[in-house]
Order: structure tokens, then C-alpha cells, then sequence
């Protein structure tokens, strides 16, 4: 039975209209103060999160209105809600072109950044012609918030950019009469630069570098910041200009903005030898900051010290902590500190750590005695003097002060071994009262080290033995070996005591390691204790000072990002910019290309110059999945959107150890047995020799290989340096890699992916490379298949490429040399005798004719022998005095026919035949490298 709430309509019924129904009333009023109001209202509730979208017609109404604030709240709605609304945005259209005539110029730069901003494709025709007015304006205001417009063009659209002349304009902005217009454009292209193709869209020269520098004194500190930051990217002819350079740039080093301060050390840095000490010593006044910024430029310092340890000699006074620093700072200080110490400083610096080494912050004070023993390690002269002021910290009783003091001398101990054995009582005196595994660990060195010093050594070991099984586990392997140790070096006294923790640790102790190693000592003392005092009592070398914490590629990278994030984390630029890597911004825009054979390793946006567009296939990558990805060859947009590319989860690493499928089912494996390791693998090349430097197999009987070019380098590829060559084994196309790791992060997670191409290559496997470490090479064999999607390229033998790994995906192409695509089955399409020549003459519209100069070995049979082992099949040879006619089928099924005839000097005349005119270039190539090979 239906209950009496369900059947009665009036409980579902309200009177109330929502709140936006009110505030669509109140955005239609009559009256403009009320009207101002509730477009308040409704940018609050956009603040909050609140969906206001459903009004976006009612707010727009409110656009041509002279009240400024009223015009602000309005653009504000419309940059949030323009990409829901992209429809609606347009009818906005007219109002900010009629703002960008207003009389009032903040009105007019107004309307330009608001447009700028709105981040949708449909409005950006309407934005040409203002912009282009915004950047002739008679007011600088609205000049220099044109400049900045123009990159956010750019960023949407690169070619109607460049196209319609913005770019142009606002290279010739860099000369104007204003600093601050200067300083926008510099920062405008700046940007645009870093984005393009070619990155040549900006440069600083001799006449751009006079003109901002006239600009700086005058601009805020902003605009010094954008200025300084292009100038540091210019090089100085001589000393003579760096020194000029600087002497403009040192004012800013007083400057109350610390950014404008690090940008100017970095130009500092580079400027003549005595410059470099006023550059370098100013920036230490950035240290009476806020404690963020002295973190900050206490970075950066450590970074300069690093690479210049002699700067800064003079000022170690100033990184001495205050009481009330906070903890991260007075740790980068103390780093400092270290660094800086010296002989003619080390008393004053010892005299700092001491008084350290007394306060309440105890992982200040761990690290204050720490660098006791660093500053020991670092300057031999001053090591005693180290040793006795660790030694009065001991006397303190201070537990924690004492556990670290030791911990800190068996480092000393093993940097100056035999020479400070005396102070071992005083350290033993403490033995009771260490209770961190630290501690522990480092004292039971010591006594197993000097044992035969030490007449009690047994006495203190068996202190610990003791509570053997209730220890952590890296004082029991301490133990063990210390006890080994003494055995060794007192054999008559320690027998008992090594057999007793030597049946501990076998049979009573979980830990694996800890029986495993004592099994390996008991059997080394039990069958050769000659090779157990070999083994245990070996000469271990002296540690070193560690005060060197980044490598120095990467120091010379982390210098010229000084002021940036990448100098404070002490992290490569490319790795704190991942998602700005990922988020790739690919044009349609037209840009001549150097010709494909020259090998050079291309960005996306080259590839799609080079093609004019269509490469819609290759950018939708799809890394998961089969081996194989056909595409349509038209799409309904020129360029699909990249943010589908890293799909990272998507292909798993892959081990070291694997062997690839074979290239054909007659179970001949013509790849590398060991996928991704080098050509030294035992396992070799299975084609019967290794590959050669260049990657040609030496003796292989198949198809001649080219060596090995570079397809990506690291400094565009985050750390990745690849080169390779294609090859034809047992009837297929195979692609050759070298995987090289030149960065400074381990590159794992790789896959790739062709673009459509004339011939239809596509990866027939998943691309297996093992991760690589920094300074790791690994090569590579990818077999190839034909059953991919076609579609003409120009020239027919181009390949465009993507390689994805952990770190980004990169883009090149390359030329397939014309004969890996040469069938086995060619020798079935030869014409006989009679056919020859009407065959010949049908040819006759697509013919080529060229020499080809020195061919070593040029005699018939030797010429013969080359054309058969690249399956070019000669079926006339010896006619007309040396002519040889042949005939090869190009992958795709076009017929070329060859008639060879060999001259006195090495001298080939080639004439070249095919009803497929598009491959008698590549043809040309590829016979021309057969021959000459």
C-alpha cells in the first residue's frame, strides 16, 4: 500500500529559487550598485568553490560598465569560467575589443591581459589585432602588458605568433625609449625561446647586451631580475668585458631583494679573477636576512665553495651561528664552516665547534662534533689538535657528546692509522655508558683493530659478547670480526672467547648475515688460518674527506642555476621541472628543416616542421599495450593533445638478463643474445663475430651496416645519449640502440613508437632496456615489421621516433638507409633477356643517372659479390665491356633496375630505373654506400 507522504505532490514542491536564481535577479538590476555587489557575491562563492558557472551570460552583461572595479570583478569571472564557457567567452568578444580603444590606458592593458588569459583557441583571432595596437601603444603601461601577452599567445599558438609578426615586434620592444617595457620583453622572450623550436628566438649579442644593461639601473626589481637572468646566459668575448660586464652589475649585489642579489653572483661568477672576490664576498650580506633567505644563500655558497674554495677565505666570522638561528640554518653554517676551514683558521674554527658542542639542541651538537672530526680528516697538520679537543669533550660525561665522539675518532683512526693508539684508555674508560649501536659499533673496532695494543682487548670484548644476542645487528658483525681479529693477533688467549661467539652466532642468532658470516670465519680459521689473517687483517686504504657533496658536471649545472630552486635543492633543473618537461606545447607552425641526412637529432616540434603537420600519429602515443599501434592517417586535428604521452606506469623495467625472440621462425636468433649489454657480453653477436666500434659486423655475410650515428643527445635529453644504425639479418629490419646514461639519475621505464611512414616499420617487439645507471651504456636490438601504419613520407625514406622513459619522452628522426629495405626476393622480379629491354624502356620517364668515384675493388666479380650480399641481384653481367645489370625490390614492392658499368680508376656509372620516381634518390644513396663500403 502506497504511504500518504508518497502520493502527495505538495512535500516535494518549495517556494525557494536557490541562491543563484536571487543572484541572477540581482545581476539584472536597474541599479549599478547593487548590480557591483552581487558580482561580489558571486566571486566569493567562486573562491570558496562554489559552481557559479550557470550565471556566466548574467555577469558577462556586465562587462561594459565604466566602473573600473565593477570591469575588474568581471574579467576576473570570465578568466576562471573560460574554459567551461568557450562558447559563451565569445560574446564577450566585442567589450574587450572596444576596452582595448579606451581612453584610459589601465582600461586598455586591462582588457589585453584579460584576454591573454583566457586560455581558449576560438578567442585567439580576435586577440591578433589589439595585441598588435597593445604593442605600438602610446603608453608603456600598456606596452609592457602587451609584451607579456604575446608570450601567453605563443604558448597557445606558436605560429600565428610568429606568423603574424608579435614575435618580431617584440625583439624590436627590446630597444624601447621605457626600462620597464625592456624588462617585460626580455621576460616575454625569454619564455617564448625556451618553448620554440630552434631556441634561437633570443639571444643576448653585443648591441642587446649594451642596451639592457642601460635599462637596469632604471627598472624594478622584477624587471633587474629578468634582465640579469638573460644577461648571465651571455658569454664575454674577453676578461676585459666580463670585468666591463660586472663593474655595471656589482650595484645590484647591495640590492634589498635577495633574487636580484644571487642573479647577480651568478654573473659574477664568470667575470674576471678580481671581480669574482667582490662578487662572491658580497653575497654574504644576504646572511643579516630573514633565516629563510640566509638558507637560502647559504646554498648557494656551498655551491660556490665547491667549485672556488679559495673565495670567502676572509669572511668565516660571518657564518658563525647566533643563538637564536634556527636549526636548518645553523646546520648549512656549520657545512660552511667545514669548507672553509684551514690551517691559518682551524684554531678559531675549533674554538666555535667546542663551544657547539655545549648546546641543548642535540642533533646540533652530533653534528658540531662531527665536524671536529672532518675538519681532522681534512687538514692533517691540524688532526691533534682535532683529537685533544674530542678527547675534552669525552671528559664531559656528556652521553650523547661522548658516543658521538667516538663514533667521530674511529673515522680519525682509519684516516691516520697507528698514530693516535694513546688516547684508546680513555675511550675504553666510557664503555659502560654507551648504549647507541653507533657507538657501540665504532669502540669494538677500535679494541679488534688494536688488539694486540690493547692488554685487556679480551676482557673488553667479552663485555660485549656477552649480551651478544640482545645487540643490534651491526654491533654483533662488529663484534664477530673484532673477536676474529683478536684471535689472529692472540691466538693463545682469545680461543675461548672466539669459539664461544662463533657457536653463538651460528646457532643461536636469526639474522642471516650474522650466520653467514660467522660460518665463512669459522671455516677460513678451521682450514687456512694463513687466508684468515689474509682476509680479516687485510690493509684497508685511509678515508677521505667528503666534502665535496655533488659531482662536478652537475656542480657546473647547479652554478649556473644560482638563485634558482635547482641551487637550493641541490637537484638538476630538469629534475625539479618534470611536470613542465610533460607538459610539451606542440604547434602546427611551418619552420624549414635541415635536410634528414645529416643526422641530427630533432625536437617534436622540428618533426612536425618537417612533415608540415599530419603527425597527429606519433605524438598519440600509447607506450602500453601490444607491439604494434596503427592509426588512422588523417585525423580531425592537425596535432592530438600530449598530455596523454606519459603513460609511465604503463611499461614495466625490464632486468638486465633477457634474451629477445628470434628475427624469423627458423630459430636462428639474430639479436644479441643478452639484450642491453654491452657488445663485450660472452654471449657475443650470434651472427658469428662482434660488432665493431661503428656497429658493422666484421665478416658478417648480410647486408652492409652504416655505423652508429647520434639519434639524441644528453643535453637535450635529460642525461639520455643515443645513437644507432639500422641492419637486415634473416629477412628483417632490425634497429641497432646504444643506450648511454650521461645524467645523474638512473633512466629506467623506456618504450617506443614510429610515426607512420612510407614503408609501414614498426616495432615488432616491446623495447626491452635494462635501467641504467649514471655512466652505464647498454646496447640494444629492435626488430622491425613492415605492418605498420603507411603513409608517404618526403623524402620516402624518413622515420620520425619517440622514445619515452622515466624522465620525459623525446623525439627525433632519421633516414632508413634505402638497402635494409631491399627483399631477399628480389631476384624473382629480373626480367630475361628479351624482356630487359622493353622493360628498360617503359622505365624510361623515372631515370637517374650519376657516378660513383673510387670504388675499391671495382673488378665484376667483386662488384657482383657486394650487389648480391645487399639483395641487389645482377642477372646480366660482363656485357658491353665491365656493364652489369641488376635489379632490387624495395619493402613495398617497387622494382628499381641497375645498370652498372665500371671505368678505369674505380670510376661506376650508375643509371637507375623504377616506375616509383619518389625512391631513385634513396636508391642513389644506398648504392653509393653499398659500393663505397
Amino acid at each position: 500500500m502506497a504511504s500518504p507522504t508518497a502520493t502527495n505532490p505538495r512535500f516535494f514542491s518549495t517556494t525557494k529559487k536557490g541562491e543563484n536564481f536571487e543572484l541572477r535577479a540581482d545581476l539584472n538590476s536597474e541599479y549599478r550598485e547593487k548590480r557591483k555587489e552581487t558580482v561580489k557575491k558571486v566571486i566569493a562563492n567562486m573562491t570558496i568553490g562554489k559552481d557559479v558557472s550557470s550565471l556566466f551570460a548574467d555577469v558577462v552583461k556586465n562587462m561594459q560598465t565604466e566602473d573600473l572595479e565593477l570591469k575588474k570583478l568581471v574579467y576576473l569571472y570570465l578568466i576562471n569560467y573560460a574554459k567551461s564557457q568557450p562558447e559563451l567567452v565569445i560574446l564577450a568578444v566585442n567589450t574587450f575589443v572596444k576596452d582595448t580603444d579606451d581612453i584610459n590606458p589601465l582600461i586598455r592593458a586591462l582588457a589585453i591581459r584579460t584576454m591573454g588569459c583566457l586560455r581558449v583557441e576560438k578567442i585567439v583571432d580576435y586577440l591578433l589585432e589589439p595585441l598588435k595596437k597593445g604593442l605600438k601603444d602610446d603608453d608603456p603601461y600598456v606596452r609592457k602588458t602587451a609584451a607579456l601577452c604575446v608570450a601567453k599567445l605563443f604558448d597557445l599558438n606558436p605560429a600565428i605568433a610568429i606568423d603574424n609578426g608579435l614575435v618580431a615586434i617584440l625583439q624590436d620592444m627590446i630597444s624601447d625609449r621605457n626600462p620597464m617595457v625592456i624588462a617585460n620583453a626580455v621576460a616575454a622572450l625569454s619564455e617564448i625561446n625556451e618553448t620554440s623550436i630552434r631556441k634561437d628566438i633570443f639571444s643576448v649579442n653585443n648591441s642587446i647586451l649594451l642596451k639592457l644593461l642601460a635599462a637596469l639601473n632604471e627598472c624594478t626589481e622584477w624587471g633587474q631580475i629578468c634582465i640579469l637572468t638573460s644577461l648571465a646566459t651571455y658569454r664575454p668575448a674577453d676578461s676585459r668585458e666580463a670585468a666591463e660586464i660586472t663593474e655595471r652589475v656589482i650595484a645590484r649585489l647591495q640590492h634589498a631583494n635577495a633574487s636580484v642579489v644571487l642573479t647577480a653572483v651568478r654573473i659574477g661568477i664568470s667575470s674576471s679573477q678580481e671581480k669574482r672576490h667582490r662578487v662572491d664576498s658580497i653575497s654574504v650580506t644576504l646572511l643579516s636576512s630573514e633565516p629563510e633567505i640566509q638558507y637560502v644563500a647559504l646554498r648557494n655558497i656551498n655551491l660556490i665553495l665547491q667549485k672556488r674554495p679559495d673565495v670567502l677565505s676572509q669572511e668565516m666570522r660571518v657564518f658563525f651561528t647566533k643563538y637564536n638561528d634556527p636549526p636548518y640554518v645553523k646546520l648549512e653554517k656549520l657545512e660552511v664552516i667545514i669548507k672553509l676551514c684551514s690551517e691559518s683558521t682551524i684554531d678559531q674554527v675549533l674554538s666555535e665547534l667546542r663551544e657547539y658542542a655545549t648546546e641543548v639542541d642535540v642533533d646540533f651538537v652530533r653534528r658540531s662534533v662531527r665536524a671536529i672530526g672532518r675538519c681532522a680528516i681534512k687538514i692533517e697538520s691540524a688532526s691533534e689538535r682535532c683529537v685533544n679537543v674530542l678527547l675534552e669533550l669525552i671528559k664531559t660525561r656528556v652521553n650523547h657528546v661522548v658516543q658521538e665522539s667516538i663514533v667521530v675518532i674511529k673515522d680519525v683512526f682509519r684516516k691516520y692509522p697507528n698514530k693516535y693508539e694513546g688516547i684508546i684508555p680513555a675511550l675504553c674508560e666510557n664503555l659502560e655508558t654507551l648504549d647507541e649501536p653507533d657507538a657501540k659499533s665504532a669502540l669494538i673496532w677500535i679494541i679488534g683493530e688494536y688488539a694486540e695494543r690493547i692488554e685487556n682487548a679480551e676482557e673488553l670484548l667479552e663485555f660485549f659478547v656477552e649480551n651478544f644476542k640482545d645487540e643490534n645487528s651491526k654491533v654483533q658483525l662488529q663484534l664477530l670480526t673484532a673477536c676474529v681479529k683478536l684471535f689472529l693477533k692472540k691466538p693463545g688467549s682469545a680461543q675461548e672467547l672466539v669459539q664461544k661467539i662463533l657457536q653463538t652466532a651460528t646457532q643461536g642468532c636469526e639474522n642471516p648475515d650474522i650466520r653467514d658470516r660467522a660460518y665463512i670465519y669459522w671455516r677460513l680459521l678451521s682450514s687456512n688460518p694463513q687466508a684468515a689473517k689474509a682476509v680479516v687483517l687485510s690493509q684497508k686504504p685511509p678515508i677521505e674527506a667528503d666534502n665535496n657533496a655533488v659531482s662536478e658536471t652537475l656542480l657546473d649545472e647547479l652554478i649556473s642555476n644560482i638563485g634558482n630552486l635547482a641551487s637550493v635543492y641541490h637537484k638538476p633543473a630538469g629534475l625539479l621541472n618534470t611536470a613542465g618537461a610533460l607538459d610539451i606545447v606542440v604547434s602546427r607552425e611551418q619552420q624549414e628543416v635541415e635536410d634528414v641526412d645529416d643526422g641530427e637529432h630533432v625536437t617534436a616540434q622540428e618533426v612536425i616542421a618537417a612533415v608540415g603537420g599530419n603527425i597527429e600519429n606519433l605524438l598519440d602515443l600509447d607506450f602500453g599495450g601490444g607491439h604494434t599501434t596503427q592509426h588512422p592517417a588523417t585525423s580531425s586535428s592537425g596535432i592530438d593533445d600530449l598530455l596523454g604521452l606519459m603513460d609511465i606506469g604503463s611499461t614495466p623495467s625490464t632486468s638486465i638478463s633477457y634474451t629477445s625472440p628470434p628475427l624469423t621462425s627458423s630459430g636462428h636468433n639474430g639479436l644479441n643474445g643478452l639484450s642491453g649489454t654491452s657488445a663485450s657480453s660472452p654471449l657475443g653477436d650470434l651472427f658469428g663475430s662482434p660488432a665493431s666500434a661503428g656497429g658493422i659486423f666484421a665478416g658478417a655475410a648480410g647486408p652492409y651496416t652504416l655505423p652508429k650515428e647520434s639519434l639524441l643527445q644528453a643535453g637535450s635529453a635529460n642525461g639520455l645519449d643515443l645513437s644507432g644504425t639500422f641492419s637486415r639479418r634473416n629477412g628483417q629490419v632490425a634497429l641497432e640502440l646504444t643506450f648511454s646514461n650521461k645524467g645523474t639519475t638512473v633512466l629506467t621505464d623506456y618504450a617506443i613508437q614510429f610515426n607512420t611512414n612510407s614503408y609501414g616499420l614498426t616495432p615488432a617487439q616491446p623495447l626491452r632496456v635494462p635501467p641504467l645507471n649514471p655512466s652505464q651504456t647498454a646496447d640494444v636490438t629492435l626488430p622491425l615489421a613492415t605492418t605498420g601504419g603507411v603513409q608517404k613520407m618526403e623524402p620516402l625514406n624518413l622515420l620520425q621516433v619517440a622514445i619515452k622513459n622515466n624522465v620525459g619522452v623525446y623525439y627525433f628522426q632519421t633516414a632508413v638507409p634505402c638497402h635494409v629495405l631491399f627483399t631477399e626476393d628480389g631476384s624473382s622480379a629480373a626480367p630475361d633477356a628479351s624482356s630487359f629491354s622493353t622493360q628498360w624502356s617503359d622505365f624510361m620517364a623515372s631515370t637517374r643517372e650519376f657516378f660513383i668515384e673510387d670504388v675499391s675493388g671495382a673488378a665484376t666479380s667483386e662488384l657482383v659479390a657486394r650487389l648480391r650480399r645487399n639483395n641487389v641481384f645482377p642477372f646480366v653481367s660482363g656485357l658491353n665491356n665491365g656493364t652489369t645489370q641488376a635489379v632490387a625490390k624495395v619493402t613495398g614492392g617497387s622494382v628499381v633496375l641497375v645498370e652498372l658499368t665500371v671505368s678505369a680508376g674505380g670510376r661506376v656509372k650508375a643509371t637507375v630505373k623504377s616506375r616509383d620516381a619518389g625512391v631513385l634518390p634513396i636508391f642513389e644513396q644506398a648504392l653509393t654506400q653499398i659500393l663505397k663500403a
